[in-house]
């Protein structure tokens, strides 16, 4: 009898996988997605293009993925900041997925590789939240995390606050970053989208600051470390 009861409890949690589920499954799909593409005007006057988006090619069980942002000073005519991505994607729930993969930074002074462990997705109350841990090629450990919400006001009218945080957890002053939080960035956008929200216009404004010692090095290398930038750009998805 026991016996029995085991195999009915099997049976009954076996989960049938039609031809069709199959069929979906194992489709390839790729998109492209520039979350924020925009011009930002500070308040020392500075001129910045900035970049933040990813591509990939999957199925629903495992994606190739690059993601990669970056910082153009249009005064300076270089980058201040240029990071790439290259993960494979897959879902551990209903909500998230579990990413893992490599990063190269070219910041200011030599480049930098990490291999990259993350997830991505949505939490309680539809916040967007991507979450990453760094281990770069000289055993240095940072985290970083990014939140988003979208708030609708009509049905193309969005605002959308953003936070992001990066934590280093050693020092790695060739870079200018110390043990610690060592960055905020706060933002507010207002977007409105156009062709079903394949290209969405906005405005906005963020904050940035440096924080700790990774400000001290900033401020000796005679940068700011805070700043109000108004920003216009949009978001594109393909």
């Amino acid at each position: 009898m026991r016996n029995l009861l085991i195999a009915f409890g099997l049976v009954a949690t076996l989960h049938i996988v039609s031809p069709a589920e199959a069929q979906e499954k194992s489709m390839v799909f790729y998109g492209l997605q520039m979350e924020e593409l925009e011009y930002r005007r500070g308040d020392e006057n500075e001129n910045l293009l900035v970049w933040n988006g990813d591509a990939f090619i999957g199925t629903d069980e495992v994606k190739l993925r690059w993601q990669g942002e970056g910082e153009y000073d249009t005064d300076a005519t270089s980058f201040e900041r240029l990071e790439n991505r290259v993960v494979l994607q897959t879902p551990i729930s209903d909500f998230f997925d579990v990413k893992g993969g490599v990063r190269l930074d070219t910041p200011k002074g030599p480049d930098r590789w990490y291999g990259a462990l993350g997830i991505t997705g949505l939490a309680p109350q539809w916040f967007e939240v991507d979450a990453d841990i760094f281990v770069s090629e000289d055993g240095d450990t940072s985290a970083r995390l990014d939140v988003e919400y979208e708030l609708l006001i009509t049905n193309r009218l969005i605002l959308t606050p953003s936070a992001e945080i990066n934590v280093a957890f050693s020092d790695d002053p060739e870079i200018g970053i110390a043990t610690g939080v060592n960055d905020i960035e706060a933002g507010l956008r207002l977007s409105y989208d156009l062709i079903d929200r394949a290209l969405s216009p906005y405005v906005g404004a963020v904050y940035e600051r440096k924080l700790g010692r990774t400000a001290d090095f900033a401020r000796d290398e005679g940068e700011d470390i805070e700043g109000w930038r108004a920003v216009i750009g949009t978001k594109i998805v393909f």
